[in-house]
């Protein structure tokens, strides 16, 4: 008799997925999944449709209680309006959680990385609703969309106020999102008045790490919150990017400079630790007028170079009241 022949582990993983979908499609049917997908929340309390930021309608529970989040702005919108998800996708440069909200997000299982979530870990985590970020794969959607309702939160404006007022409303808060950006104008407005002529000044925000110093343009979470600011930017900064950030060589490391840099790294631990201290050693960088002028100022990437959020821009205003505000 011919050995039985073995299935490639990426089969197996496949099918693996495939019965953990459907078990979790039964239980959401015995709990009263309509045809649609949606599941209401358990006392009776219903649910209520939202308009993603494709422009798909979503139903989604009333009040969802199990909530994954699959980007770092998910997490951080989910964690200002009081929601402490059941699973999230590890940030950039990250194991887990963005450092700034490492403490918020303490025991939340990881479901995924900013490649994409891993649909098992998901499926484990039970959720009635899942915030996907701007994930345009439609593939993967179509597979969160068979585990529970799924809402891709993020346009192509990538504005973490929009983002904000869209996972309130899925997350029945949207007072607390409306409160929250009521709160956020208050304190942009006093800071800008407390900072006087500096408001008008030139900042410049660049991330530092093995592979080099790389800016942040505009269209991205840090350029919004300092445009609130009424702040200038130099160079290229004041120009849409291509990606995220825009990798800048050694020999133009003056494309950095402003009147104040703000620069950092992802993470201050691992391969990152260490690597502002080499940047500081070079003629370069020591050559900037803000480093000779003491407006260099060392901040979290994980906050203010990444994908942002609600928490993220409350937290930047206090680092820049710290820095510039005598």
């Amino acid at each position: 008799m011919k050995p039985a022949s073995r299935r490639p582990a990426r089969t197996l993983r496949r099918t693996a997925a495939t019965a953990a979908l459907t078990a979790l499609g039964l239980a959401l049917t015995a709990c009263g999944t309509s045809d649609d997908g949606s599941t209401d929340t358990k006392g009776g309390t219903g649910a209520h449709t939202v308009t993603d930021a494709t422009g798909t309608e979503v139903k989604v529970p009333a009040a969802p209680r199990r909530v994954v989040t699959l980007s770092e702005m998910d997490l951080d919108s989910a964690l200002a309006l009081g929601v402490k998800p059941v699973g999230l996708s590890a940030g950039r440069g990250q194991k887990g959680a963005p450092e700034y909200l490492a403490a918020q997000a303490k025991g939340i299982p990881v479901v995924g990385a900013v490649t994409g979530p891993d649909i098992e870990k998901v499926v484990r985590a039970k959720p009635d609703v899942i915030l996907a970020g701007q994930s345009a794969d439609e593939q993967v959607l179509a597979q969160l969309r068979k585990i529970a309702p799924t809402v891709v939160t993020i346009d192509g404006s990538k504005s973490w106020k929009k983002s904000l007022r869209l996972t309130g409303e899925v997350l029945g808060r949207s007072g607390k999102a409306k409160a929250f950006l009521a709160g956020y104008d208050t304190k942009a407005a006093a800071l800008k008045k407390d900072l006087g002529a500096k408001a008008g000044l030139s900042v410049s925000v660049a991330r530092y790490s093995a592979k080099g110093t790389a800016v942040m343009q505009q269209g991205v979470f840090i350029s919004d919150v300092l445009k609130d600011l009424g702040f200038k930017r130099p160079g290229i900064q004041n120009q849409k990017g291509e990606g995220h950030s825009t990798p800048i060589s050694d020999e133009n490391l003056q494309q950095i400079d402003g009147d104040w840099l703000f620069i950092g790294t992802l993470s201050t631990a691992g391969p990152d630790a260490g690597l502002l201290d080499q940047l500081g050693r070079k003629p370069a960088y020591r050559q900037l007028n803000a480093v000779r002028d003491g407006h260099a100022t060392v901040i979290d990437g994980s906050k203010w170079t990444s994908l942002g959020g609600a928490e993220a821009a409350d937290s930047v205003l206090g680092d820049i009241r710290k820095a510039m505000v005598k």
